[in-house]
């Protein structure tokens, strides 16, 4: 069952007293936050301030040293790997650069969380498979072509329409416009606002684009000092006094990403 926030939203993933170590360095340290159902939010700081680590954690990938991550009301940690691979349909993840694989095409590439979950004719999964690869913009040729063939924009595409191969109501996007150019990254943006408003999505967006916090976020929570700091619209964050966050939100940078600046 899903938990509420004490304003009244259904939250859809919750962090509490998060701990991350490597060794001796501590990369999270007592961080919080909350995701609420149907929201885009984004996590944005500095190099090194652990924002894939915490998406990672989030997912499963890496493991904290301590504290709780919940989705969707579980305990993660607590699941068994029957439960956990049922949770886990319900999410869908991309990765920098799409982490398609390189020897399968983009059509096989969306059918591999298919065949993981689930027993499908070869042809039902063609035709899922064509869905998302249009539901994402690309040319129904795309599908026959290998990641190499791909301009980056393409991969970013392709690796969005496997993260949403099985439907899922969690999306979770690490720096989803890495590396396009403009006019491309605006286009991303523009599609993950559309996927969600149609497909009904939780976003989790991990980015440092002021663009695309701009664009699309509804929050965004601030990773700083090794834990979230703040979590707002951009206009609670222009009202913040904390250094980073003041020349993050009040450069030059954001004042070209139409961040107004009193």
């Amino acid at each position: 069952m899903n938990q509420q926030s004490g304003n009244g939203h259904e939250i859809v993933i919750r962090v509490q007293n998060l701990v991350t170590r490597f060794d001796y360095t501590v990369i999270h340290d007592d961080l919080n936050l909350d995701v609420r159902k149907g929201e885009i939010l984004g996590v944005v700081g500095g190099s090194g301030a652990g924002k894939s680590v915490l998406l990672k954690i989030i997912i499963g990938l890496l493991k904290p040293s301590s504290g709780t991550v919940e989705i969707n009301g579980q305990a993660q940690a607590g699941l068994t790997s029957d439960e956990l691979a049922a949770e886990r349909r319900r999410w869908g993840v991309l990765f920098q650069d799409g982490a398609l694989f390189s020897a399968l095409t983009v059509a096989q590439n969306i059918q591999v969380p298919l065949r993981e979950h689930f027993n499908l004719s070869q042809n039902l999964m063609d035709e899922i498979a064509a869905l998302k690869i249009s539901m994402v913009g690309l040319s129904p040729e795309a599908g026959a072509k290998y990641p190499s063939d791909l301009s980056g924009g393409m991969r970013k595409r392709a690796g969005l329409a496997r993260a949403l191969a099985l439907d899922p109501a969690l999306l979770l996007l690490d720096e989803p416009t890495a590396g396009l150019d403009p006019i491309g990254a605006a286009d991303f943006d523009r599609l993950i606002v559309e996927l969600k408003e149609a497909l009904g999505l939780t976003v989790f967006l991990v980015t440092h684009d002021l663009d695309t916090l701009h664009a699309v976020c509804d929050r965004i929570a601030v990773l700083v000092d090794k834990r979230v700091i703040v979590v707002g619209t951009i206009a609670d964050l222009l009202e913040y006094n904390h250094p980073w966050v003041e020349e993050y939100f009040k450069g030059p940078r954001a004042r070209a990403a139409n961040i107004s600046v009193a």
